[in-house]
């Protein structure tokens, strides 16, 4: 059964809503894309990462291990993308919506 957070993030997506949240230790502003599990069989989501924290630059592709997120709320804004197109990420293995 998905967890809560899994359910947030797929019900963003296809509402097309940003997400806030924190992810090792940083608050994150995200556009999630792609939901599913990683390699490890772990609930994970691929999302473009516009504002908030980071280690490097933004905005980035993340690639965030559900587990690990927390305080995620689902906020109206902007969808964003990059500028270039969207290119299959390594670690997405699977995918559900």
């Amino acid at each position: 059964m998905p967890s809560r957070t899994y359910k947030l993030f797929r019900n963003a997506i296809l509402a097309e809503q940003q997400v806030i949240c924190v992810y090792e230790g940083r608050r994150r502003e995200l556009c999630p894309h792609i939901i599913g599990t990683n390699k490890s069989g772990e609930e994970a989501v691929l999302a473009w990462q516009f504002a908030g924290e980071s280690s490097g630059p933004l905005p980035q592709w993340r690639c965030l291990k559900l587990a690990n997120v927390s305080g995620a709320r689902a906020q109206d804004g902007r969808w964003q993308l990059p500028t270039n197109s969207i290119t299959a990420s390594p670690r997405a293995t699977a995918s559900a919506i």
